[in-house]
Formats: C-alpha cells, sequence, structure tokens
C-alpha cells in the first residue's frame, strides 16, 4: 500500500517540498499530492511588479511537476481534520462539490493573506498586492490614475518600499507617499537607511513617519493624529495574516494562528503534520520567531520534506544550522538595497546600494523560481524505500531548520 503525501498550497514552500520529497521516496512506495486553488505558480516576491504593469512569465504548475510523479489537483482546500487525517475540498476543476481526501502525511503550506490588522474601512477601501489577484487590481486601478493624483502605501516594512518606488518610478506623474507606523527604514543600518532616504527624495515620494493609520475611508487615509491623506489608491502593505483553517483544527498553534513546529518543521501535536513557510511558527536563532517570508519558505520545505523521508526511510535526520544573512530589497528597477545582518537578521553595517543591489535581487528573484521548478538539483538520483511508515507518536527533535536563503521582499 503507497504511503499517503498531501501537500496544501503551492507556493514557493509548498511547491518546492512537493518537488524534493518527490525525488527523495521511490514512486512505488508514496502517492504524491499537490492541493492548490490555482493551477500556476504565482512569484508572491514579484506582485509588486505585476502591480505597476510588467508581464511576468506564465508557469504552470503542470509544467513544474512533469515527470516527477506530484499529482497536480487544482482545488480550494475548506476543512482540515487531523483526527481523521482527511482534507476536504472543493472546486476541482474535475468535477464539482466537497470531496474528502486521505493522507497518512500532511505538509501544511496554505501560507499567508493580507492582515487589514482591523482597521477601519481597510478592507473596504484599501488594495493589497499579497496575491496576485490583488496585484492585478491595482494594476487595474492605476492604469485609471491620471497624473498629479495621490496613492498612499500603507506599511513601511520590506513590501511597503518594494510598493512605494516601483509605483513612483512607473508612474512619476502620481503623487505618491508611504504612511509607516515607525521611522523610515529604521531597522536598517545607518548607510541602509541614507540610501533608502536618498531614492525617495529622487523618485519624489513623500515619506510620513510613525504616522500609525486608524482609518481608510473612500478617497483619503486617517492617522492616529488625525492627519488626513488624499488618496485616489490605498495600498494596503501592513503585515500578513495566515490562512485561518489551521486554527480551526486540534493543532496546537500560537497566537498568530501559525503551526507550532518542533526542529524538523513537524507539528508538535500531530507527528503526522509538518508545516513551511508562513504557516509554521518556527524559532530561529535566539528563540525568535522567523518572520513570514520566501526567505523562510524555501529551507523550511527543504527542512520538511529531508525530514520526513528520513523518518520514513530510517534515515538520518538533517541537522543544519538556520542563521540570515541579508535582506534583499528592490527600490524600482534600477536601484536596490542588499542589508547585511546578524543570524537572528539585526542589521550590520555593511550593505550594498545602487544598480549592483538591484542586479543582486533579481537574480535572487529568479533562482527562486528556479528552484521551485527545480527542487531536486544537487539530490542523490537514487530515490529510497521506505521501510518506517507513518510513525504513531512524536519524536524529540533533534535538528533545526535549514538556512534561509537571502531575503527577499514578499
Amino acid at each position: 500500500m503507497q504511503h499517503r503525501i498531501i501537500v496544501l498550497g503551492a507556493g514557493y514552500a509548498g511547491a518546492s517540498a512537493a518537488g524534493r520529497l518527490a525525488r527523495r521516496l521511490h514512486r512505488d512506495d508514496v502517492r504524491l499530492t499537490l492541493v492548490n486553488a490555482e493551477p500556476d505558480f504565482v512569484e508572491r516576491v514579484r506582485n509588486h511588479e505585476l502591480a505597476t504593469g510588467r508581464e511576468l512569465p506564465h508557469r504552470p504548475l503542470a509544467d513544474l511537476l512533469a515527470g516527477t510523479g506530484v499529482e497536480l489537483k487544482v482545488a480550494r482546500v475548506t476543512a482540515v481534520d487531523v483526527d481523521r487525517k482527511v482534507v476536504t475540498v472543493t472546486g476541482d476543476t474535475g468535477g464539482s462539490g466537497a470531496e474528502e481526501l486521505a493522507y497518512d502525511t500532511l505538509v501544511y503550506a496554505l501560507g499567508s493573506r493580507w492582515n487589514d490588522q482591523g482597521v477601519p474601512g481597510a478592507a473596504e477601501h484599501a488594495y493589497e498586492i499579497a496575491g496576485r489577484a490583488g496585484a492585478l487590481r491595482v494594476r487595474e486601478r492605476l492604469a485609471g490614475l491620471t497624473a498629479g493624483q495621490p496613492v498612499v502605501v500603507v506599511g513601511g516594512g520590506l513590501t511597503g518600499l518594494e510598493a512605494a518606488t516601483e509605483i513612483a518610478e512607473s508612474r512619476p506623474d502620481l503623487d505618491v507617499t508611504l504612511a509607516a507606523s515607525d521611522g523610515l527604514g529604521d531597522w536598517l543600518s545607518p548607510k541602509g537607511r541614507g540610501h533608502l532616504r536618498a531614492v525617495f527624495a529622487r523618485l519624489g515620494i513623500t515619506a510620513r513617519e510613525n504616522a500609525q493609520v486608524t482609518a481608510v475611508e473612500e478617497g483619503r487615509v486617517v492617522t492616529a493624529d488625525g492627519t488626513v491623506l488624499p488618496s485616489a489608491l490605498t495600498v494596503w502593505t501592513a503585515g500578513f495574516a495566515v490562512h485561518p483553517i489551521a486554527r480551526a483544527t486540534t493543532l496546537e498553534v500560537g497566537d498568530t494562528g501559525q503551526i507550532v513546529v518542533d526542529g524538523t518543521m513537524r507539528s508538535v501535536s500531530h507527528p503526522d503534520v509538518y508545516a513551511v513557510g508562513d504557516a509554521a511558527l518556527v524559532q530561529g536563532p535566539g528563540d525568535k520567531p522567523l518572520r513570514m517570508s520566501c526567505a523562510t519558505g524555501t529551507p523550511t520545505a527543504w527542512q520538511a520534506a529531508d525530514a520526513i523521508a528520513a523518518r520514513l526511510t530510517g534515515g538520518k535526520l538533517p541537522h543544519v544550522p538556520l542563521r540570515y544573512f541579508n535582506q534583499c530589497v528592490s527600490l524600482g528597477r534600477k536601484d536596490g538595497l542588499i542589508q547585511y545582518v546578524t543570524a537572528d537578521d539585526r542589521a550590520v553595517n555593511a550593505a550594498l546600494t545602487g544598480r549592483f543591489a538591484a542586479l543582486y535581487k533579481e537574480l535572487i528573484c529568479k533562482g527562486a523560481a528556479w528552484g521551485v521548478a527545480h527542487p531536486t538539483v544537487g539530490l542523490p538520483s537514487r530515490r529510497r524505500r521506505i521501510t518506517h511508515p507513518a510513525p504513531a507518536q512524536p519524536a524529540t527533535a533533534t535538528a533545526t531548520a535549514t538556512a534561509p536563503a537571502p531575503e527577499t521582499a514578499a
């Protein structure tokens, strides 16, 4: 009987996990299914580019998975019952109605979506770029704006910086403002902050620092001190929230709704469930939770896949230290910032800026997409046979997660 592995979500983390598992395990021993609501792989780290009119490569998941042995099921996950070990899906292109999929091992990679933080009017009046559909809505709205109209980007993190600079560069006729709850790039090194401010000045972006947005209304944004910012388009980039399905299960989750995992990405409450990417509450250096990002999503997927394969085949669990190296930020198509950081993601003095940094960031983005399409490069060609199916009890984790790739905004 084949061991049934279901991977939920085909973002960077889910798609990478599925491909790596396919390379690790013998096809005769495993039935590997990847469930995703869309038929295409979405380069989430490029959504700000998509929003400003850039055409991105079409990447059908069926093509990426061709020859791997992974079965693609285009359907939307509506429920997970970790006690019965079934997943409920609906909207499969091959049928209609709800369907239950049984599993022996589950990889939960449903990721995150935009978070309106409960701010009044944000859900009704703001636009988001956390998903492809949202980015296309921003694109359509931008195309309808005329010279001089105001655009407000809410959120001063990596995504907000990339969105504001991309919009200002592609539409220099618009009046772009970034509303940040803290200082502009205050987590960066002095060199990084200085370069960021220079780019904002060159592109004509107004930075509203320490401006906590308390309401979004039709045609305007209101901050905590009562300041009103006119806005023909409000782009919301103030954080991410995980998919709510995990919280509705009996899985142990943290305050954020992320699944609590051990060092091998295995649920601490249900040993047949692994969580990767934004869905996982992973402890990094100094016991600090990892940020939701592509940079942590892919290596957690590698870690989970290798741990699953090791446990099923009687192999050795991986043990690779986790650390960060840098944060990569595009500041339009011709400029960028590579901020080097400590293992626990605190900025150091070293930073790269300008065109070289933009090229570096572009290579990182291309590498991330290439890695999804080629998840098995560098792995042994011989797939191992399953000898230890479905452990009944959780094992004490002795491993730590794989080192994250260089940081890109997500």
